[in-house]
């Protein structure tokens, strides 16, 4: 608004160019609001299954969980998906090896499209809309959620069996926007067995709850350490509690994943775990996790998807700006 209204009186306001301006601007942005809900709402239609794999501290191997199961997952023939939402740390791509850039489509209109790790598993990271991968993200909350949301209409997906979501740790902007956006997603919570981080894991179980997200299962990661030397294996920060925990709360335990050297070079050289084969203990312990997930969350192919119905339906579009 500019100067120039301050001298209108208020029956002049309401004709006066600024105050025309500052309407005009509102209803576009509803307009561009309403259409972007319809987007996401017409992508989330062509995917089965979506999972939000959080934690309630960093340093449990989160991303880890997150990759090899969407790694696992896309193993066994299902079509997957990989959001990376950890926007000031996102690693999958560096995880996955995966150097390409962002490609805008031929035509505006079209879906932005995903970077492809292999036949059945598209990627979805800021990491690789970045010019520069080690620029900081300085972004507050508004910026965060507009992101997330614009992952979900904005990218081509496609039809998906199982969409994976890395969230960063907590309950902060990115797993509520999750939560509130991603329609019919379940949590996976990932937990070390020290008492330190079954505190913290209990804030995630309890926000669950809170914003009535379904939890799949807890996974407990880094549940004792495989020497390489003599493949023993050793408790380094306990074991059982995240068994204890899923009890606790009465929600599905998915299995345990001990910790081993290998793994981080895995990650590190861009070959995760499940991905570089073998036939190691936690490797093993993956395959269970996916075979568990799989289990509470089956694909039924012949089951179809859900049928789209577009959410502007009757509505007027001279009111909206939407094109019914």
């Amino acid at each position: 608004m500019d100067n120039s209204c301050k001298s209108c009186s208020s029956e002049q306001k309401s004709s006066c160019g600024s105050e025309q301006k500052h309407s005009f601007s509102s209803a576009g942005a509803d307009a561009a609001m309403a259409q972007q809900e319809i987007a996401i709402t017409r992508s989330l239609s062509k995917i089965r299954n979506k999972i939000l794999v959080m934690s309630g501290k960093g340093g449990v191997g989160k991303s880890t969980v997150s990759v090899n199961l969407a790694l696992g997952l896309s193993q066994r023939g299902y079509r997957v998906g990989l959001m990376d939402v950890d926007l000031h740390g996102p690693d999958i791509c560096r995880m996955l090896n995966l150097t390409g850039s962002l490609q805008p489509p031929k035509n505006p209109t079209d879906l932005v499209p995903t970077l492809q790790y292999n036949d059945n598993l598209k990627v979805v990271s800021l990491e690789y809309m970045m010019k520069n991968r080690d620029d900081a993200i300085i972004w507050r909350g508004p910026l965060k959620i507009q992101a997330i949301r614009q992952f979900v209409a904005d990218m081509d997906w496609g039809e998906l069996d199982y969409l994976v979501v890395d969230a960063p740790p907590g309950t902060g902007d990115e797993p509520l926007s999750v939560a509130q956006t991603i329609t019919n997603v379940q949590a996976l919570v990932v937990t070390t067995p020290q008492s330190l981080a079954l505190a913290d894991v209990r804030k995630s179980l309890n926000f669950c709850k809170a914003v009535k997200m379904p939890i799949i299962g807890v996974v407990e990661n880094m549940s004792g350490f495989i020497c390489p030397h003599c493949g023993q294996e050793v408790d380094i920060f306990s074991t059982g509690g995240g068994e204890k925990i899923a009890r606790e709360f009465d929600v599905p335990f998915l299995g345990r994943v001990p910790m081993d050297p290998r793994i981080v070079v895995a990650g590190d050289t861009g070959n995760p775990n499940l991905a570089a084969g073998g036939d190691t203990p936690a490797s093993n312990a993956f395959k269970g996790v996916v075979d568990a997930v799989i289990q509470r969350l089956p694909a039924d192919k012949s089951a179809g998807l859900n049928t789209f119905t577009p959410l502007n339906a009757g509505c007027d579009p001279n009111k909206c700006g939407c094109k019914s």
